[in-house]
């Protein structure tokens, strides 16, 4: 039953978010600017806590969530009501510490007579800010009626709640807080997987400082006989500037931000960033200077996310059996990273019969004067209205959609093509890296480089495996024996249920590994090859 209002909430959910990526990026932060974060004691009477917020104005929104004990987040209707409440707020006795004099939009609440007030204490409700283990998901999986209601099921445990997107922000929030004392008209801003739909419950929050205001308002001054300008420092390079306002920053945070422990300053990476662990939400963070073409990333990918209820539950699906599968690692390597696996989902989607989703040229040639951006000689225009988007004709249902991609993955030529977004079909590669999938933005960069062969032959080895399981199982047999089926069966790490069974699948996969590879050598370095026979 529950399974069956699920589906259908997706399908609503996709119809009605027509709001465009920038819409919904303002509306968040305007959001995040009324919020406070609260330390709550153990023993809480959420009422009176509640009341006496009120005190200081309209209360819109709030949850609690536990991390490091119980804390509440609070949206105020009116900014000012913040202003109120920081007055009313005493500092820290500093018997043992000295404390740094910083009043943020982080308070402890405390209760005066705790003993008295316990008594009529009731548990309160706590939002959850991770998703359920692999193991109690299967369970829930097996339970489904469909591989499709399965996948949604999937979706609707890992994706990011609203509870948690509000977080995100308000983190982004209180390091612009700190950004500001610097440079007033700064923002920063989430971007990646917090914003673009795709993300999942406990991942990292990517934000980004933005400058773009003070550029904006630097270009006004431009009438009348005279021109004034700003004196500023200057920099030779743009790299540099970046390196030192992030140095700056990252040690702001490090000294006076409340809950920012761990801070790295990583700056002569290819984008300079600040890594730091924000204790109060609980999330990892990366703080890089605004880059402009991972903005457009991530809203091209929200498109896509908000264009039909399959894309999501897709990718999600395919994500998390990567990663059970040891695919996917949440530290750098060599292994196939969650955007590459995201734009591989995405390829696929557009080479449906009909499309499921259209292409990046065919979104570019929907765009209209507002939406063209040329970034570093890059064209990054395409259509931001969602209404401008035709609605996919293809009915295929989510089950068809996940055998078929492994299907379409365990057979692809990849020692000839490459993947290309932009037009939508494969394209021979233009560089012998093993994985070749085209930026869609910068042309000359592949987002896979990191991927050795080896890691690519076991994706193929597994996708050919899980299109296996998929087109052999009985499924009312397994549900009779109690055992996986569907999406659950992928979950689990193959060869457990039936080890023989899979060494001799894995065998022939092997042999054809061996002879592509064979064949890949020979093409690539036939002369080196008849120089070592010759010897």
């Amino acid at each position: 039953k529950c399974t069956k209002i699920s589906f259908k909430s997706f399908y609503a959910e996709v119809n009605t978010r027509k709001k465009t990526f920038a819409e919904v990026q303002t509306e968040r932060s305007e959001q995040a600017e009324r919020t406070v974060l609260i330390k709550c004691p153990p023993k809480l009477n959420e009422k009176k806590l509640l009341q006496y917020l009120s005190s200081h104005g309209n209360i819109k929104s709030h949850f609690f969530f536990e991390n490091r004990g119980i804390h509440a987040l609070i949206e105020f209707s009116e900014k000012n009501s913040i202003a109120s409440l920081q007055d009313a707020i005493g500092i820290p006795s500093a018997a043992q510490h000295h404390v740094v004099p910083f009043k943020s939009r982080l308070f402890t609440f405390t209760l005066k007579n705790p003993v008295s007030q316990a008594a009529e204490e009731a548990p309160v409700h706590l939002s959850p800010q991770s998703h359920i283990p692999v193991k109690e998901l299967t369970e829930k999986l097996c339970q489904a009626d469909s591989i499709s209601s399965q996948m949604y099921i999937l979706l609707n445990e890992y994706q990011l709640t609203e509870e948690n997107i509000k977080l995100r922000f308000l983190a982004c929030s209180l390091v612009r807080d700190f950004t500001r004392a610097y440079f007033p008209d700064s923002t920063v801003k989430p971007f990646g997987s917090s914003v673009n739909t795709f993300g999942k419950l406990g991942c990292d929050v990517d934000m980004f400082l933005d400058f773009h205001d003070t550029q904006k308002h630097a270009t006004k001054m431009k009438k009348g006989p005279f021109e004034m300008e700003y004196q500023m420092k200057r920099l030779p390079s743009e790299r540099l500037a970046t390196q030192k306002i992030l140095s700056v920053i990252g040690d702001c945070l490090d000294n006076f931000g409340p809950g920012c422990v761990s801070v790295q300053k990583i700056l002569n990476a290819r984008c300079p960033l600040v890594k730091f662990s924000h204790q109060p939400t609980g999330f990892q963070c990366d703080l890089s200077v605004s880059n402009s073409i991972a903005i457009r990333s991530s809203e091209l990918l929200y498109i896509y996310g908000c264009l039909d209820s399959r894309v999501r539950a897709l990718v999600f699906s395919v994500r998390c059996w990567a990663r059970v599968h040891g695919l996917t690692n949440s530290v750098p390597g060599t292994w196939i990273t969650n955007f590459s696996l995201t734009m591989m989902v995405m390829f696929f989607l557009q080479k449906r019969s009909p499309p499921i989703i259209p292409t990046l040229d065919q979104l570019k040639e929907l765009a209209d004067e507002k939406d063209k951006h040329i970034i570093g000689g890059y064209d990054c225009s395409f259509v931001s209205d969602l209404s401008k988007i035709k609605p996919t004709k293809n009915t295929e249902t989510l089950d068809v959609l996940l055998g078929d991609f492994f299907e379409y993955f365990g057979n692809f030529d990849f020692r000839r093509n490459s993947i290309n977004l932009r037009k939508g079909k494969e394209v021979n590669k233009p560089e012998s890296t093993p994985l070749y999938i085209w930026n869609p933005f910068e042309q000359d960069l592949n987002i896979s480089k990191n991927v050795n062969q080896p890691q690519l032959e076991k994706f193929v080895a597994m996708a050919r495996e899980s299109a296996w399981i998929l087109q052999k199982e009985d499924k009312t047999q397994q549900m009779t024996n109690k055992e996986p089926w569907g999406l659950a069966a992928l979950l689990v790490p193959f060869g457990k249920g039936n080890p023989s069974k899979m060494k001799n699948r894995m065998k022939g996969l092997g042999s054809e590994t061996i002879r592509s590879l064979l064949d890949s050598l020979r093409l690539t370095n036939a002369n080196s090859l008849q120089k070592a026979v010759g010897k």
